[in-house]
């Protein structure tokens, strides 16, 4: 069976996690299609924003799926996380923009998954953690470095040494959500969310995501000469010719990525 719902529309999809019954856990099958499903959009042109949700309004994704991990040995657990990280970098490694919107409980891998995330949106009810101490782990799909980079080491210690769990409210306040949804209209703030993305020059967009992602851990003076190698990228670009006429001519531009 499917572990994921599609719902293509045009340069935006949707992803819902389809695993309700098991809090929508990440399996190994799910993160199996997970991965494939980011090698499809980042091949590809024409999906330029997707946005990951999970099934029901309890649970974004519980993280690892439990029961399946205490059937592992220890070589299927370490095979599990290093296909874990790698799927999660290949989100950040793709032009596509990915939106988590966060619908409930999102603790562990759930919480590593919309880390990994370009952008997070929260309903009312969601509530995110990293959670892995209270059973003897660490957080090992990235959370102890993604947390950290987004919040703040002092901030990231307080979740991540605790093992407590924040509502959304707190999670904005902190930096870790970028949206607060109504009740109600979480799909349509993210959808919104694309929508923002998607209006923008293709080419432009994925060198500015890049160039922030890439220049975090770089020296200010090697970040800004990474800037001006992605800035070369669209100089180059038909789009770039076509905003300055769309601007002219006050209209809305066209714009084809390339």
């Amino acid at each position: 069976m499917p572990e994921f719902k599609v719902d293509a529309r045009g340069a935006i999809e949707i992803w819902t996690i389809d695993g309700e019954g098991r809090r929508n856990a990440i399996s190994r099958a799910m993160l199996q299609e997970l991965g494939a499903l980011v090698a499809r959009v980042t091949s590809g042109r024409q999906v330029r924003a997707v946005i990951i949700t999970g099934a029901g309004d309890k649970a974004f994704c519980a993280g690892a799926d439990l029961k399946e991990r205490a059937t592992m040995v220890e070589s299927e657990v370490r095979a599990f996380l290093e296909g874990l990280r790698q799927t999660f970098r290949a989100i950040e490694h793709s032009d596509c923009v990915f939106i988590a919107a966060i619908n409930g409980s999102a603790f562990g891998g759930g919480t590593e998954l919309a880390l990994a995330c370009d952008l997070r949106v929260a309903a009312p009810a969601a509530e995110l953690g990293l959670t892995e101490v209270k059973l003897g782990i660490i957080p090992g799909g990235g959370g102890t470095q993604r947390l950290t980079r987004l919040v703040g080491p002092g901030r990231a210690k307080d979740l991540i040494l605790t093992a407590r769990r924040i509502n959304a409210a707190e999670a904005f306040s902190i930096g870790l959500v970028n949206r607060l949804a109504p009740e109600g209209h979480l799909l349509e703030v993210a959808y919104g969310l694309a929508e923002a993305v998607v209006e923008n020059a293709p080419v432009a967009v994925a060198s500015a995501k890049h160039a922030i992602d890439e220049g975090m851990g770089l020296e200010l003076d090697e970040a800004l000469a990474l800037e001006l190698r992605k800035y070369e990228e669209v100089l180059k670009t038909e789009d770039r010719l076509e905003g300055l006429r769309a601007f002219a001519e006050k209209r809305p531009p066209v714009y084809k990525g390339r």
